[in-house]
């Protein structure tokens, strides 16, 4: 067994075997008919499934790589993106060479669709995709850690609770994200942070820095740091599918103290995540972090300024912060009507009243916490104001 096998995506040599598999599982299956056919489904469920893994099997009979299965997705991705959103655009890409890998740190907003619009825009770049940290605790069905897996995605075990096994984790996680960049030449997407900023309050964990330097502790901080191209990635979006669910969740936090998960409740988000009206996409790339930084704190300063700064602001998030009521009077934020066009203004204005309307009154303040947020985040690093 190889160092890296228990975390690692799946190779070249067993897409055949895993594809098989995803292909024979029930529970697999039955999303994919749901999906394709939500009206029949229920009733016709077990007709319309031996049909689509026939169809598939079919489809995917000359996929023997990695590559060659992420060309045929790639199809798929494009149909979903441009039925749940606006139009993506993507900066930054251009910087980026061939024959060189990167570690893309990103702020999180959405389980499965901030990594997939990174690799839509590296993709369309003419580059290899990255490989894709993933939690285990959303890996409870076997075929959703086949699916991740094979679409170049490695574990994170955040599930670990003793102090032993957590520290032996992260060592071997620290050690194969370096070894994946410099050994492998693979890029890899990671959040800047465990868990979404549900708030929209976007900031770097320094413990997720710290761990970047974990198996190669011999060596400075700073040139450790460096040799794995450490690139902020900040990704925006016009409209969030699962705000309501995010204000629920915050509201009963502020209200109860805590909040638990219904089962099924992470897929849910990702199935919602995936397929809901996200309006305009952005994603920002910032030039890889060459500057020497001699602890995590500085570096995740520094890491904060560039996905903050990068973040694209659309209507609706200054439409909400003329609503919040945490709104820093110090700051020189602009009304929307300054910056925005009468059609594109009124757009928003509707969208935005729909989303208000459609979240109860005592949960609306979370509502504008998560659009108000990344509007107070940039002005302040514009007006060089610590965070």
């Amino acid at each position: 067994m190889g160092e890296f096998d228990a975390i690692r995506p799946y190779d070249d040599a067993e897409v055949p075997a895993v594809l098989n598999r995803l292909l024979s599982d029930q529970a697999f299956l039955d999303i994919l008919t749901h999906f394709r056919f939500p009206r029949t489904a229920g009733t016709f469920g077990w007709a319309l499934k031996p049909l689509i893994a026939h169809r598939l099997r079919r489809e995917f009979a000359s996929v023997v790589s990695v590559a060659t299965l992420q060309d045929k997705i790639e199809h798929y991705v494009d149909k979903t993106i441009d039925r749940a959103t606006d139009g993506v655009t993507y900066t930054g890409v251009e910087q980026f060479k061939s024959g060189s890998a990167y570690l893309f740190l990103a702020n999180h907003r959405d389980i499965v669709m901030d990594p997939a619009f990174v690799n839509y825009a590296v993709y369309h770049a003419g580059l290899p995709t990255p490989r894709i940290a993933i939690g285990d605790n959303l890996l409870q069905k076997p075929f959703v850690s086949d699916l991740m897996r094979l679409n170049k995605s490695f574990i994170v075990h955040r599930s670990l609770s003793g102090r032993r096994e957590k520290l032996a984790a992260y060592q071997l996680l620290s050690a194969y994200i370096s070894h994946s960049i410099r050994t492998d030449c693979q890029s890899i997407w990671i959040a800047q942070a465990e868990g979404r900023a549900k708030d929209g309050d976007d900031r770097t964990d320094s413990a997720i820095l710290k761990m970047f330097h974990m198996s190669r502790k011999d060596e400075p901080f700073s040139e450790v740091i460096q040799s794995l191209n450490l690139t902020p990635v900040s990704i925006s979006y016009e409209y969030d599918p699962c705000d309501q669910a995010k204000a629920r969740e915050l509201y009963l936090r502020a209200t109860t103290g805590s909040y638990t998960k219904a089962p099924g409740e992470d897929d849910a988000s990702i199935a919602k995540g995936i397929t809901g009206y996200k309006g305009r996409v952005h994603v920002n790339f910032a030039a890889p972090i060459t500057e020497s930084f001699e602890d995590t704190k500085q570096l995740a300063v520094e890491v904060d300024r560039l996905i903050l700064s990068g973040y694209r602001l659309f209507p609706a998030h200054y439409l909400a912060y003329a609503q919040w009521a945490d709104a820093d009077p110090s700051l020189s934020v602009p009304t929307a009507d300054s910056l925005f066009g009468v059609e594109e203004l009124n757009q928003a204005k509707e969208e935005w009243q729909s989303r208000l309307d459609d979240c109860p009154p005592e949960q609306q303040p979370y509502l504008v916490l998560q659009y108000a947020t990344p509007v107070r985040n940039q002005y302040r690093v514009k007006a060089g104001l610590p965070l």
